[in-house]
């Protein structure tokens, strides 16, 4: 449980995060249900109607209805009919019926399945947003540390008659602007770790826990490998199995043009009196005359369902071709892009400031130059977290792309 974990440690790791999310989130719990909903719907297609059974009497009258047999009700002379009518399904009714339910049920499971896929993507670039946010703060902090110390060099330099006091405000002023900025970066990660928790399904969302990995670790070394060539994303395979649901609706619309006959039993009981005491056994059937209603406005509908669910299938798998060309264009540019901040930008950054700060320390470089320097080493330094965050979160973002699962691995699910 979260909370629970919140209250141990107040830490939370991303693998951590993603099992919790699995278990708790409420859209994900609605998609299971939803897979439970299409199991009974297809329960219910292999069930066949139940017969009807009737009973009925005639020619009742008072005691003189009495006959040679006597006058209790089951010898009475009246004309009692027992039937029973079992209605058939014919001309592949049944097991259009029944095809349409096995597809609502696979993409039910699919959809269940593309639920958890956007789940664990969503979990994983909130929880990157409150890395980011964390790892902003203690950038700014780390700044407004080494302003602090520049403060303390300027304050001793001004005693010395050596910096004017001009140049002293500012060196403070620029300490104070990274201590607010630090602080707004403090508030602004409450917010990123209350959306990891309001995926997680925790009721009252605070906050109030603390990342326990870190940029670098969760950054992969590679792209996410792609899935098998005859695998399909869940949410296109559910397109799919709309579609094969939309046919065999139709053909079951189509069917529903031939009338079911319903075969009747029926048994008669005659006493002994008015007439001859002849117990008899009838068969019969009976069947809707198709003369007025030929079923032409549920087939058009039906016809209109399979069209406009080949037209989302393409377009699903159009936008799967397309989210995964833009992942992998946005993993190799963010990939490239923290190489040369880690490799070259963020290092030479560093370099320069501490050279300007020895400088400046021992008068040999100005103030300007000294504040240049920080700055330019501060936004390095955000530039290279922001990088480490879009690089995992791109690969994030293909590895739900990439994410595919073939008909039969999905028709083994539970």
């Amino acid at each position: 449980m979260v909370c629970s974990l919140r209250a141990q440690t107040n830490t939370l790791s991303l693998a951590e995060a993603r099992r919790l999310a699995l278990e708790r989130n409420w859209d994900l719990l609605a998609a299971r249900s939803s897979v439970d909903a299409a199991t009974a719907q297809l329960l219910m297609a292999r069930e066949f109607p139940n017969p009807n059974l009737s009973a009925s009497s005639a020619k009742i009258g008072d005691r003189e209805n009495a006959t040679p047999a006597g006058n209790g009700v089951w010898a009475r002379s009246y004309d009692t009919v027992f039937a029973l009518n079992q209605l058939i399904e014919i001309g592949g009714k049944r097991r259009a019926r029944q095809d349409a339910a096995r597809a609502g049920v696979l993409g039910a499971k699919a959809r269940f399945l593309d639920a958890r896929r956007l789940l664990d993507q969503g979990v994983t670039k909130a929880y990157l947003a409150a890395l980011l946010a964390g790892e902003n703060a203690r950038v700014l902090h780390e700044s407004a540390a080494a302003m602090r110390h520049e403060q303390t060099i300027a304050e001793t330099r001004f005693q010395a008659g050596d910096l004017a006091e001009s140049d002293l405000k500012q060196i403070q002023v620029a300490a104070g602007q990274y201590v607010l900025q630090e602080n707004a970066a403090l508030a602004a990660a409450v917010p990123a770790r209350s959306a990891v928790e309001i995926l997680l399904g925790v009721p009252q969302p605070k906050g109030d826990w603390q990342p326990a990995d870190l940029l670098d670790q969760i950054v992969p070394s590679g792209p996410p490998a792609p899935g098998p060539t005859n695998a399909l994303r869940p949410d296109v395979l559910a397109a799919r199995t709309d579609l094969r649901a939309a046919e065999a609706g139709l053909k079951l619309q189509r069917a529903e043009r031939i009338p079911d006959p319903t075969i009747a039993l029926q048994y008669e009981h005659n006493p002994p009196g008015g007439g001859p005491p002849l117990d008899t056994i009838g068969l019969g059937v009976s069947f809707p005359l198709p003369l007025w209603n030929q079923n032409r406005g549920a087939i058009a509908a039906a016809q209109a369902a399979v069209d406009q669910s080949r037209l989302a299938l393409a377009k699903l798998q159009a936008q799967m071709a397309a989210d995964q060309a833009n992942a992998e264009a946005a993993w190799q540019e963010a990939s490239n892009r923290l190489a040369r901040y880690r490799e070259e930008i963020r290092p030479r950054s560093a370099s320069a400031r501490d050279a300007v700060a020895f400088k400046f320390e021992k008068g040999a470089a100005t103030l300007v130059d000294l504040l240049e320097a920080e700055r330019t080493d501060n936004d390095v330094r955000l530039a290279t977290a922001q990088a480490l965050s879009d690089a995992a979160s791109t690969a994030a973002d293909l590895a739900a792309a990439r994410q595919a699962i073939t008909e039969t691995q999905l028709s083994d699910l539970p």
